[in-house]
């Protein structure tokens, strides 16, 4: 039973890495379903396409009552038949919009991928976030532990009338002002968790330390947001050729053959076939509609050198974006560097002002700017650290990579 006991307390002690969130929401997000819902449906679309290029087989049947009959024709008329099409030629229409379908799916699909990546990305900055208003907590925990012990010992020198309630009366404002800001930190860290769950698509307990792997540059490979509008021109350009197919000559075939049956017959109401084979062959072509299908067409042309417009717009955004990146990796390191020379020296001197202050050497004042010096110092070191691994983040998503394969 305490073996048992022992294997289930990692369920409690660990919370949730990046890499596990990033993965639950690839997968489980609503955002990604519905972008996933649209990319089958597209798909099915193309399927119903394809099928457009096979014959069609038709039947029916009906029923006709006559009262009164007329002449020639009996009174009541049953007949079934069975009917077979092909499209000969249709001037390239089928094809035209099978094309438009496939590159519609594409544009979902690489629509899909970026939902994906953009939500890794989103995952990546709120996760790190969380961190460092964690950090910023933590230090600011450590600083009223500090003020709590300085006011406890402060209050009995009062009472000893070796200290006046000024001195009480700063520690216990700096005190109270700590309270204040913890509290305000942590209604941050609950709403960024929260929308994070939204995000993932997961209640989220507590996040586990993550980190992405060694720094390795990339090659830029175009975002999936970019190849989607790519891909919507050209459904756009494959939807404006099919409508050339309107002039063109569109060939049809059809064979329908029926079987016929009569009541209330006679002489005067004479019964007709018995079966009968219709075989037709029909050709359609337009010759003129003041411009119709043209200017249809230009709209389209038109729209789709818009989306063109773009795709250039979103190629120079990932560069510029891409070379940001790089860059804010280069001033992270340089920041960590020097925030954890702040930390060293912000902690020495606040060990030996602390000392001083025991002593009675040094003011509550001194005191207490040393000791904001230090919070602040540790607070910044380990935001410094968390920055870095946003910007690594940043890095592979604008170099067209899948974040999650880069973390540890």
């Amino acid at each position: 039973m305490i073996k048992l006991l022992l294997l289930c307390v990692p369920l409690f002690i660990y919370g949730d890495t990046l890499e596990s969130l990033i993965s639950f929401a690839t997968k489980n997000s609503d955002l990604v379903v519905s972008k996933e819902l649209s990319k089958k449906a597209k798909n099915s679309e193309v399927l119903s396409r394809e099928s457009n290029y096979y014959p069609t087989l038709d039947v029916g049947s009906y029923y006709q009552s006559l009262n009164e009959k007329t002449p020639m024709m009996a009174g009541d008329v049953y007949s079934a038949y069975a009917k077979v099409g092909f499209d000969i030629y249709d001037g390239g229409k089928k094809s035209a919009l099978l094309q438009q379908t496939k590159s519609e799916h594409k544009a979902s699909t690489f629509d899909s991928e970026s939902t994906k990546k953009d939500l890794s990305l989103s995952v990546v900055k709120d996760f790190y976030n969380i961190k460092s208003l964690e950090a910023k907590l933590k230090a600011r925990e450590e600083a009223r532990n500090s003020l709590k012990e300085q006011l406890t010992r402060m209050q009995r020198f009062v009472i000893a009338r070796v200290a006046t309630q000024d001195d009480v009366d700063r520690l216990q404002s700096a005190y109270d002002t700590n309270i204040y800001e913890s509290e305000s930190i942590k209604l941050q860290i609950l709403s960024l968790k929260k929308l994070l769950e939204l995000k993932v698509g997961k209640t989220i307990e507590s996040l586990d330390n993550s980190k992405f792997k060694e720094f390795n540059e990339q090659e830029k490979e175009l975002t999936d947001s970019v190849k989607s509008l790519m891909a919507q021109k050209d459904a756009l350009l494959s939807g404006a050729n099919s409508m050339d197919s309107a002039y063109y000559p569109n060939l049809k075939i059809e064979d329908t053959y029926s079987l016929y049956g009569y009541n209330r017959s006679d002489t005067l109401h004479k019964e007709g076939l018995d079966e009968q084979n219709k075989l037709m062959l029909s050709l359609n072509m337009r010759l003129f509609d003041n411009g119709t299908i043209s200017k249809s067409k230009q709209s389209i042309i038109i729209q789709s050198q818009a989306l063109d417009t773009m795709v250039s717009y979103s190629k120079k955004e990932q560069q510029i974006k891409f070379d940001i990146a790089t860059e804010t990796i280069k001033t992270s390191y340089i920041k960590i560097k020097s925030a954890k020379s702040a930390v060293k020296s912000a902690k020495s001197a606040f060990e030996i002002i602390t000392k001083k202050y025991d002593a009675g050497i040094a003011d509550n004042i001194t005191y207490l700017d040393a000791l904001s010096a230090y919070t602040q110092a540790k607070a910044l070191y380990e935001t410094s650290l968390n920055d870095l691994e946003i910007a690594y983040g940043a890095y592979y998503y604008y170099a067209g990579k899948n974040i999650e394969e880069f973390l540890q």
